[in-house]
């Protein structure tokens, strides 16, 4: 019991890392929860500080999720799930101990716990992810819509704890983009400069 313990508190500590405010003072000397949106992760680093940055954050949050998952391997304890490790570093993400227990979206954290538990629905998911950025040039509608699909897709795994975990992270990132939600009722949700619709919009 204590080992576990130990390892949520360690993996709490890998999520509440906050990557894109790291990058955006020690190099760019910008705070980026005072520019754009104000959010610290990777769709707001490639905004505000551009995609090299942006690309450093993305896999500095998914290796967050990836360390904390994956200590019962490291610790040699089979019995404990990643995935219920990892939650613990979803919640650092969002509520950092280091950044007044605020934080990012979750979404790259999330990621990284799946890389650690099952490297292959890692890839559908991000395959998923990508075709989705690209058809609705919104990260936060593909973000929303890829956990739907991941958690349907999931199903054909039998794998109950994978399906009741993607089942509440697509709560909990619906509920972090409760703001997003509201600009694309309003019509007025960010486009990233790629992708079809953001082409179709233009022409």
């Amino acid at each position: 019991m204590l080992k576990i313990i130990l390892m949520l508190i360690i993996a709490y500590f890998l999520g509440s890392i906050p990557s894109g405010v790291m990058i955006g003072k020690k190099f760019f000397n910008v705070d980026i929860r005072q520019a754009g949106s104000g959010n610290i992760g990777t769709t707001n680093t490639f905004r505000v500080l551009g995609p090299k940055a942006g690309t450093v954050v993305l896999l500095m949050d998914i290796l967050k999720g990836t360390l904390a998952a994956s200590q019962p391997y490291l610790f040699h304890m089979p019995q404990v799930n990643p995935l219920l490790i990892g939650l613990a570093a979803i919640v650092g993400h969002t509520f950092s101990v280091f950044d007044h227990f605020k934080g990012g979206k979750a979404v790259a954290t999330s990621a990284g716990i799946l890389l650690a538990y099952n490297p292959s629905f890692f890839v559908i998911a991000c395959l998923v992810f990508a075709s989705l950025v690209y058809l609705t040039s919104m990260v936060s509608v593909a973000s929303m819509t890829a956990m739907v699909i991941i958690s349907i897709w999931s199903l054909a795994y039998h794998d109950v704890i994978l399906t009741a975990v993607a089942l509440i992270l697509t709560v909990f990132i619906f509920y972090r983009h409760r703001e997003n939600i509201r600009r694309l009722k309003n019509g007025t949700e960010n486009l990233i400069p790629f992708g079809y619709w953001y082409h179709h919009k233009k022409n």
